[in-house]
C-alpha cells in the first residue's frame, strides 16, 4: 500500500460516553512523561469539565481504522500583545503501537483549522526537554520552542497560602 493509499486517521470532537477513554489516554500519557504519579483526575472531573453546561476545555479524538488511537485536549487562550485569542493544547497523544501512521499530525492540522476558521493568533504547547522525538515532530510542523521563557507554576498548599491573603 502506498501512502496515498493508506488510510487517512479520522478525528471527531469528544463525547460524553468518552469520559473513560479520555482520562485513559491522559494515564497513558503520564506513564510515558514519567508523570504518572501526578495524575488526580477521575472520570468525573473530566465529564464534569468536558461535557458540562458550560465547558471551558474541550477534546478531539483520533481513530485510526474505527478504534481509539489517541486524544487532543485543549482550551482558549488570549494574547494581549495580538488581541486575539488563540489555543493552547494541553495534551496530545497517540497509542504508542500507533504512532507513525500521521495521528499525531492529524489532530494538529484539525487544531491549527480551527484557528484559521476562526481567525486565531496563536496555537501553543509545552514539551518536556527530553522529549526528543516529540520536539523533531513538532519542529517538522512548523513548531518553534519559545526557550526565552521559563513556566511559573502556584499550586497546592502555597496557592492556598497565596489565596488566603
Amino acid at each position: 500500500m502506498t501512502i496515498s493509499e493508506q488510510p487517512a486517521p479520522t478525528i471527531r470532537r469528544a463525547e460524553p460516553a468518552d469520559a473513560a477513554l479520555v482520562l485513559q489516554f491522559i494515564r497513558q500519557l503520564a506513564e510515558y512523561e514519567k508523570l504518572a504519579h501526578e495524575v488526580q483526575a477521575s472520570e468525573a472531573d473530566i465529564a464534569r469539565d468536558l461535557f458540562g453546561p458550560a465547558p471551558k476545555v474541550f477534546c478531539e479524538i483520533a481513530e485510526w481504522q474505527g478504534r481509539p488511537a489517541g486524544f487532543a485536549l485543549w482550551f482558549y487562550t488570549y494574547s494581549t500583545f495580538q488581541g486575539r485569542h488563540g489555543i493552547w493544547l494541553e495534551d496530545l497523544y497517540v497509542d504508542p503501537a500507533l504512532r507513525g501512521q500521521g495521528i499525531g499530525k492529524a489532530l494538529l492540522v484539525h487544531l491549527a483549522q480551527r484557528c484559521a476558521r476562526e481567525q486565531l493568533g496563536r496555537f501553543e504547547w509545552w514539551v518536556l526537554d527530553w522529549n526528543e522525538p516529540s520536539i523533531r515532530f513538532y519542529k517538522s510542523q512548523g513548531g518553534v520552542l519559545q526557550d526565552e521563557w521559563t513556566k511559573v507554576r502556584i499550586d497546592g498548599a502555597a496557592l492556598e497560602r497565596l489565596a488566603s491573603l
